[in-house]
């Protein structure tokens, strides 16, 4: 008779998914991602040059750092004529003249082959000279006005 009475009272399965748990774990995940968002949004303000750019305007003749395809450098200085340098005489030469005249710009011009490493080690090496701010020289596109 117990037997019965057990096939009697046996519970249905259901076929329901119980979905609490999985709106537990979406609202928490929700608000891990509101408060971790705004962090990830840490960077460095870039200002990127512009290709129609307008020419500066300048009072005095700009100390003017050529680097070559092959990493040679040449300086011209005053309006004078590009003079092939190495590395110290590079440093040299613009130290002496950046503390007779500090208000002269200081511009790097590079190949357009020229490796961006040696670009970038010839402003360290200005800066390291007493260089406060160089710039960079660049072809308007062969399309501009």
């Amino acid at each position: 008779m117990s037997a019965t009475i057990a096939r009697r009272h046996r519970r249905k399965l259901k076929s329901e998914i119980n979905v609490v748990p999985y709106i537990d774990v979406m609202l928490v995940l929700l608000v891990i991602f509101m408060v971790t968002a705004p962090l990830l949004t840490l960077g460095v303000d870039v200002e990127l040059p512009q290709a129609r750019a307008k020419q500066v305007e300048q009072k005095k003749d700009p100390v003017i750092v050529t680097v070559t395809a092959e990493g040679q450098y040449a300086l011209k200085i005053e309006g004078g004529a590009n003079e092939p340098v190495d590395a110290e005489a590079l440093k040299a030469k613009v130290a002496a003249f950046i503390r007779q005249n500090p208000e002269v710009p200081v511009f790097v011009a590079g190949a357009r082959d020229a490796d961006y490493a040696t670009v970038f080690d010839t402003m360290v090496l200005l800066q390291q000279a007493g260089v406060p701010r160089v710039g960079l020289i660049g072809e308007p596109p062969a399309n501009a006005r």
